[in-house]
């Protein structure tokens, strides 16, 4: 029992970060495939539909912001907890953290009742009637009934946070296969069920959730003995929520700000051609299938350098980091070549038209570039969250994607159209990669060099 507990803090490296983020880097491979299943069968109703579950994304991408980003921070207080040797304490950040989940949850609940009719409106204009309500059938769906979502994210980062990633994939596979095997069954009428359309696409994605966060929620009762669900007597700790979000709340903020860039993109590339919408919706799909597995390698990673800063052992952290960083080199090179190679192949896998094609093509050559910098800005963003200073995670990011993407997106698409505008992204990650190694140099300075 003691060394599996101590395994973050006594492991060799590279086997412990393997051991880590395998099951979850398989489990998020797992959904980026059913991300993108989903959009193959969703492009099957018509383009309408999948670029009304593309203007979709960014909503998605502001609650997921909120749950991802709070794990963040349950997942570092937990994993330095038990770095500190203080079991007791870890289990009260896990009961916090359930908490603070539940509320996320009913917070989004209530938008998704009231925000999701003017977002569409916003988003589309005359000769749109079909986007908009296949989106507001989609979306409102996703976001009322995102219980499973939240549940699922938080139960599995504790696991993740104690070592056990391996019934995170678990859960996390069997969420996602559930997802595919929905799908057709319910968008198009087979096994007896109703051709739902884009509704039954809405709904195989929250069954799938639920049932994930049901698994989660018994491999924490049944496996995961570090830390006690007891809710006997609970009363929230409002100190350690503090702390949750002051570690997590960067992370809630710098995917926030990608569902501000998402709708932002939307309404320039709206404004040129809704068929270049569908492409951009088919790019974050396709993009998510090679960074996936790297955020599966940073969840992994994130506990290691915790417990190991927790426990004051710099060279298993810059360990950790060293080979973090040669995995996700890998997985972006693949991605780089995927998109300058075969995009058009790439493409038609989503009943890509002859102009979604035409588009689609020049704007994956274009936007894979930025995979050859993303890689390295990720990581180290990463790292930056494990040692508390998630705060330079957030500066990064807000630069990227407000003061640069944006706006230069806005500037090309006036000055050379829809040809010019993917230009953006490349042009902003290097942006990103010149203000990540300034705060690198200033995390060694100031808490790595320190003991």
């Amino acid at each position: 029992m003691e060394n599996k507990e101590n395994k973050m803090g006594v492991m060799p490296e590279g086997k412990l970060l393997m051991n880590m983020s395998l099951p979850i880097m398989i489990s998020m491979f797992v959904q980026a495939l059913y991300n993108i299943v989903d959009s193959i069968f969703v492009a099957r109703i018509s383009e309408d539909a999948l670029t009304a579950v593309s203007l979709a994304f960014s909503l998605q991408t502001l609650m997921i912001a909120v749950a991802t980003g709070t794990g963040v921070g349950l997942n570092a207080l937990v994993s330095r907890a038990l770095g500190e040797k203080k079991p007791k304490r870890a289990s009260t950040v896990a009961q916090n953290g359930i908490f603070v989940y539940i509320v996320s949850y009913i917070v989004v609940a209530i938008v998704g009742c009231v925000a999701v009719k003017p977002f569409y409106t916003m988003q589309t204009s005359a000769g749109q009637e079909a986007i908009f309500n296949y989106g507001v059938e989609y979306l409102s769906i996703v976001m009322i009934f995102s219980f499973g979502l939240f549940m699922q994210i938080c139960l599995e980062r504790l696991l993740q946070a104690t070592g056990r990633s391996f019934y995170t994939m678990l859960s996390q596979t069997t969420g996602a296969v559930i997802n595919i095997i929905l799908d057709p069954i319910l968008i198009f009428g087979m096994c007896g069920m109703p051709a739902m359309g884009i509704k039954g696409a809405a709904i195989a994605t929250a069954v799938g959730q639920i049932v994930a966060a049901v698994e989660a929620l018994l491999w924490n009762i049944l496996k995961n003995h570090d830390i006690h669900l007891s809710f006997k007597g609970f009363r929230p700790n409002f100190a350690i929520i503090k702390n949750i979000y002051k570690i997590g709340l960067p992370s809630i903020v710098m995917q926030s700000i990608g569902s501000v860039m998402t709708t932002g993109m939307n309404y320039i590339l709206m404004g040129l051609s809704s068929t270049g919408t569908a492409v951009f919706g088919v790019y974050f799909k396709l993009q998510s299938f090679f960074f996936m597995p790297i955020f599966g390698l940073n969840n992994g990673m994130i506990p290691i350098i915790s417990y190991n800063y927790g426990a004051r052992k710099k060279s298993r952290m810059l360990n950790t980091l060293k080979y973090s960083y040669i995995v996700a080199f890998a997985f972006a090179f693949i991605g780089f070549l995927g998109f300058e190679i075969i995009p058009d192949k790439l493409l038609l896998m989503f009943d890509a038209s002859e102009k979604m094609v035409e588009i689609g093509v020049v704007a994956l050559r274009i936007i894979g570039i930025h995979y050859l910098i993303a890689w390295y800005c990720i990581v180290t963003g990463s790292m930056f969250q494990a040692v508390g200073k998630a705060a330079y995670s957030m500066y990064v990011s807000i630069a990227r994607q407000m003061v640069v993407l944006l706006p230069v997106a806005y500037i090309l698409a006036q000055i050379g159209g829809l040809t010019a505008i993917w230009w953006c992204f490349p042009i902003a990650e290097v942006m990103s990669m010149i203000m990540t190694i300034i705060f690198f140099g200033r995390v060694k300075k100031t808490v790595l060099n320190q003991f």
